[in-house]
């Protein structure tokens, strides 16, 4: 009996954390828009070090945690030139194709001289 029981158990617990994962992130905002990413970023990064540190007072560690690098990322803007990027290779796609073509035509015909 307790080896069926126990699947059902396994599985109930992985839906449940990753139901709460999923209620977390969108509950934080970060499902949501950039604008709202970025403050939920801007967030997580004032919270975790004192977090960090209140546990490891609490487990008696004493350690000096490193400081954390600045990174200056914003997802807006790389969004935005991936998407450029993008635009501007499939528009430039029909002329290189054309390129290649002749190329590669070229190629045969000084092959077969």
């Amino acid at each position: 009996m307790a080896a069926r029981i126990l699947p059902v158990v396994k599985l109930a617990t992985k839906v449940t954390i990753a139901g709460g994962a999923l209620y977390v992130a969108y509950d934080s905002g970060l499902l949501g828009s950039s604008e709202q990413g970025s403050e939920a970023l801007e967030k997580a990064k004032a919270a975790i070090p004192p977090a960090i540190e209140e546990w490891m007072k609490y487990f008696g560690v004493e350690t000096q945690l490193p400081t954390i690098p600045k990174i200056e990322f914003s997802p807006v803007a790389a969004w935005n030139s991936g998407v450029q990027w993008t635009i501007s290779s499939l528009s430039e796609a029909p002329t290189k194709a054309a390129e290649h073509t002749n190329n590669g035509l070229q190629y045969l015909k000084d092959l077969t001289k």
